[in-house]
């Protein structure tokens, strides 16, 4: 490995812990203030903090699979692995590497809360739309998603991304 590709390396996974450590911190401070409490109103009808212990997924589907939760975690982390190893690094490829650094971290962020908690906290709540509650690391997962559409749909171009397939040197032009 080079030493641009070790540079990226290191700042990814920097930059990765840093957004874990938000959103646990996040996750902590709600449950030590939140959890005993009724909701915390910022935006009279439109917004408010409200501590939920969520054993689903978005929307509250699937109750209690924590181990498919973990299973399809792990796997989604094995495949941005591979994509983070192949990634080349040219600048090109710069806001496509930090929008995998969000979509980790939200990842592992929640995997955190299912391996120690059995559940995982949410608390931000948009009740003027009834929206469900949500956390810090799934605004980074849906964030990181609507990027990465974006990136996929009007930046990208289909043979941009012959780097996953092939074996190709950081360095080389694309």
């Amino acid at each position: 490995m080079n030493k641009v590709k070790i540079k990226h390396v290191v700042i990814d996974i920097i930059l990765i812990g840093i957004l874990i450590v938000v959103d646990q911190f996040t996750k902590m401070l709600a449950a030590d203030r939140l959890a005993t409490s009724e909701s915390y109103v910022l935006i009279d009808g439109v917004f408010e903090l409200q501590y939920l212990e969520n054993r689903g997924a978005a929307f509250g589907i699937f109750q209690n699979k924590q181990n498919i939760f973990l299973i399809t975690t792990v796997v989604f982390l094995l495949l941005i692995g591979y994509i983070f190893a192949k990634l080349p690094t040219v600048k090109r490829y710069y806001f496509l590497e930090v929008v995998l650094c969000f979509l980790t971290a939200g990842a592992i962020g929640n995997m955190i809360d299912r391996i120690v908690n059995k559940y995982v906290i949410d608390f931000f709540y948009f009740s003027l739309i009834d929206f469900p509650i949500f956390n810090v690391a799934d605004i980074y997962v849906t964030c990181g998603s609507i990027a990465l559409g974006i990136i996929l749909l009007f930046v990208f171009k289909e043979e941009d991304f012959d780097f996953i397939l092939k074996k190709r040197t950081d360095h080389e032009e694309l």
